[in-house]
């Protein structure tokens, strides 16, 4: 969306694929899943979004296949797109390290689908643990289990945490929710890796005010209908949530270059494909080379993808009206941001650090401001000072996604 935005006004026609009709901000996906907001807050209509861009076509459709030398994309519902520059923008998926079959047992966090499926098997636990007798069932349906202490795992850890304790607390006559237990679960030795070390033990103390239940240096081995094992033992589960490790998606493939272990594609500091100029990569799926041949150590959060499709933009106006490129593509590291629960977040802007309150409060401006669309805003606003004030959570429906 960011490539499009900025290419509007040039003399170039741009077709943009997706197979879904919306744009989606991503960070704010573990509060739908744990009921704090509706689908429509954080996504919005690519169409509407593109409306009144000039040269600008949207397809509802879903890539499946590239030919290199006879420059198109191959589309699911049949025929092909031909190209003089592509852009793949595809991102990347959770990698269950050599277990697909996990990923049924234990939804990752990419889609409102993802969202919708953990918000409705962790409010149907509660629904069921209301109507177990037996000891031993009800405190399974009542475990929670998040594998990965990134931003994901201890955003969703800590917001699982408050909508138990405060939120669930007096509806239900024949459970305690406040005794849910909600088990973070990281093979690393600490938090919040990408943040400094006096964060990631905030986050740490934090979660554990709020009686969440960190295992840290502890790997998965298993997982299945009923929880998931490890070397020190087996936990019993309602729910796993997987928030860690990723990989590139299919897309990566389809180009017929070398990838990383991780699946990701190399480019070159133009961001484009080596041995093809035409085709470039950006966000999460792509490994940027710097100009001494080194890959540069870029974080896969959006503002990376959003400076690199803006670099690629002014590539492509370049290139159209046959000016000299921009330099190698470079990225300004403005901070990282994860929130831990109410009042409580963590900022690292390298020369600001800040946590409690007043990194919750930074957090909080920040996602309102990237959020798209007015509307979405003022909604988000609204709908998170009623549930600081209440601790009420008014999306908690149960329905298929």
């Amino acid at each position: 969306m960011t490539l499009v935005q900025k290419l509007r006004g040039t003399p170039v026609e741009t077709v943009l694929v997706d197979r879904h009709n919306h744009h989606l901000f991503e960070p704010l996906l573990y509060q739908v899943a744990t009921a704090a907001l509706s689908p429509a807050e954080i996504a919005q209509p690519i169409r509407a979004m593109t409306r009144g861009f000039k040269g600008m076509t949207v397809l509802l459709d879903e890539a499946v296949g590239l030919d290199v030398p006879g420059c198109s994309v191959l589309l699911r519902n049949g025929g092909a797109i031909d190209y003089d520059m592509l852009v793949l923008a595809t991102g990347v998926e959770y990698n269950y390290f050599g277990h697909p079959g996990w990923a049924q047992r234990a939804p990752a966090l990419k889609s409102l689908h993802d969202a919708l499926e953990v918000r409705r098997r962790l409010l149907l636990a509660f629904e069921q643990a209301e109507m177990i007798k037996d000891p031993v069932q009800r405190r399974k349906l009542l475990t929670f289990v998040l594998v990965g202490g990134g931003p994901t795992g201890v955003e969703l850890a800590g917001s699982m945490a408050e909508l138990a304790r405060f939120t669930l607390r007096r509806d239900f006559r024949n459970i305690d929710p406040a005794s849910a237990r909600v088990i973070l679960v990281e093979a690393g030795p600490r938090l919040l890796n990408g943040f400094g070390e006096h964060l990631s033990e905030y986050a740490l103390r934090s979660l554990q005010r709020m009686n969440v239940e960190v295992r840290l240096s502890t790997k998965i081995d298993r997982v299945d209908d009923g929880g998931v094992e490890m070397k020190d033992g087996r936990i019993d589960a309602a729910l796993v949530v997987w928030c860690a490790g990723v990989t590139g998606t299919p897309a990566a493939a389809w180009l017929g270059v070398k990838l990383t272990r991780q699946g990701l594609v190399p480019v070159g500091p133009d961001l484009a494909v080596p041995g093809h100029p035409e085709i470039f990569v950006v966000g999460d799926l792509a490994v940027v080379t710097g100009p001494d041949g080194q890959p540069l150590p870029l974080p896969q959060v959006a503002p990376v993808a959003k400076q690199e499709a803006a670099f690629v933009a002014k590539v492509i106006a370049a290139r159209v009206a046959r000016r000299t490129p921009p330099p190698a593509f470079a990225y300004r590291d403005r901070g990282s941001l994860a929130i831990i629960g109410r009042s409580a977040a963590v900022v690292d802007l390298g020369w600001l650090r800040l946590d409690g309150f007043a990194g919750w409060l930074f957090w909080g401006i920040a996602h309102i401001f990237f959020l798209i669309g007015f509307r979405n805003r003022i909604t988000v606003f609204v709908t998170w000072m009623w549930e600081w004030l209440t601790y009420g959570r008014g999306a908690r429906l149960i329905v298929d996604p």
